[in-house]
């Protein structure tokens, strides 16, 4: 790479600094004293940053790309407790430094490759053929692009691969709790794991690189209705009976517990209760750590919005 620059994990408030980075989106705004100006989200492997384009208008919104890389000359400064960038200079990275572009993007840290593996590996301990029969259909409409989509836009495991990352915790945390909790259906809460949010794959539209936008569909109805559309029509390919399909469609109805998530209904039976607080666990866990990856240990991270606007504490006991 010819240009080397401030991560975004290294960025501190004050100072001025020159990076290089993704420019995931932009957009034309009017500021208080009534001039325009782009507000900018830009983003490398250790993570994204709000950008300030001060007196900006429509001229300068077309000269930008999303999703290309950007040399960026700006001051760091601190709003409302977060890290912004107020842009100085802004011009787009020359031909050899776009090639490296997937350089740029927060991705699991697993290969997908093996993810998907692994997955499959879950889907085969399902012993009942109709359950399995249903994941596996699910699995085969979305196995390429669940190689590289994100689990949300911006929110967690919004990344690459992250969706997949996400079902692999989770299974994973669903498989030890088998182990310590007698009595639970590992059929049913596998496949509710993993077909929990495959329709996150159409509710968001994404490249190759993990970026994603919400789709048509994915506003009007969400992953939820989205997934159990999804569903039905799984279950009537391979045959799949009445019972089956109504303990599947209410695990993905249910996973979010609450109305104001999504969920018209909360959890009715024990596996589909285990779905709801594992898929948390594993919301919560990347949250934390995401808050807390780029800063010492004995300091509050910034206020985090999913964790409704707490700063949390990383902590700096050593065994």
């Amino acid at each position: 790479m010819k240009f080397e620059g401030t991560k975004i994990s290294e960025l501190k408030a004050g100072g001025v600094i020159n990076g290089i980075y993704l420019l995931k989106s932009a957009e034309l705004k009017i500021s208080s004293n009534k001039k325009p100006y782009l507000d900018i989200n830009l983003a490398d492997s250790t993570g994204s940053i709000q950008a300030k384009w001060w007196d900006a208008g429509e001229v300068e919104l077309n000269s930008l790309l999303p999703y290309k890389l950007y040399y960026v000359n700006a001051k760091v400064d601190l709003w409302k407790e977060s890290l912004q960038l107020t842009l100085i200079k802004v011009k787009i990275a020359d031909d050899e430094d776009q090639k490296l572009i997937s350089d740029f993007v927060p991705t699991a840290p697993v290969p997908p490759e093996e993810m998907l593996q692994e997955v499959y590996l879950y889907a085969a301990k399902i012993k009942n053929s109709e359950i399995r029969s249903v994941v596996m259909k699910l699995l085969d409409e979305k196995e390429d692009r669940l190689m590289y989509y994100p689990a949300a836009k911006s929110l967690h495991h919004a990344m690459r691969s992250g969706l997949l990352y996400h079902i692999v915790r989770m299974l994973r945390s669903g498989e030890a709790l088998s182990k310590v909790y007698e009595g639970i259906n590992t059929d049913l809460l596998f496949a509710g794991i993993i077909i929990h949010d495959l329709a996150k794959i159409g509710e968001l539209t994404s490249n190759e690189l993990g970026m994603a936008e919400y789709s048509k569909h994915g506003q009007f109805l969400g992953h939820i209705i989205m997934g159990v559309e999804e569903l039905d029509r799984a279950g009537e390919c391979v045959k799949a009976s009445e019972e089956v399909m109504l303990l599947l469609k209410h695990m993905v109805v249910s996973h979010h517990n609450e109305a104001e998530y999504g969920s018209p209904k909360k959890p009715l039976f024990l596996e589909a209760e285990l779905l709801h607080h594992i898929d948390m666990i594993d919301a919560r866990v990347y949250d934390y750590q995401n808050a807390t990856k780029n800063i010492e240990a004995g300091q509050f991270s910034e206020p985090v919005w999913s964790l409704d606007r707490r700063s949390v504490y990383k902590v700096g006991l050593t065994e």
